[in-house]
């Protein structure tokens, strides 16, 4: 795994079963720079929490689609051209091989909708 010189934890088991309730208080608890859990698994796609601060390396997702949905703080996209900035209830999708590098001065929470097949570092 290519992964940022900072803290960072990818957890890739999946913490909550269908008909569970869904509790992000683990988000207080986070104290990794780069935090990134799988939540659920729904169909063929999983939902990944994100607790994020710092500048993430350039990638892309070669075969997957990315559904990233702000629930605190600002969350930037750098797209090859523009920059997309995500406030809190703001989502926007990256469709597959789009290069991007993500990005958060400060804190910030996000919902990640992808497959579950999907590395979420990205596949180059």
């Amino acid at each position: 795994m290519l992964l940022p010189p900072w803290p960072c934890a990818v957890h890739l088991d999946i913490k909550f079963d269908a008909l569970d309730l869904i509790d992000v208080a683990l988000v207080e608890a986070c104290t990794d720079q780069w935090y990134n859990q799988t939540l659920c698994k729904l169909n063929d796609s999983v939902v990944r929490l994100g607790v994020m601060q710092g500048e993430y390396h350039w990638h892309k997702h070669d075969n997957d689609d990315e559904f990233v949905f702000v629930l605190s703080g600002t969350f930037i996209i750098d797209l090859e051209g523009r920059s997309v900035a995500l406030s809190p209830q703001q989502g926007f999708v990256v469709p597959k091989g789009v290069i991007r590098r993500t990005r958060a001065s400060k804190e910030a929470v996000v919902l990640m909708v992808e497959t579950a097949a999907s590395v979420p570092i990205g596949d180059g």
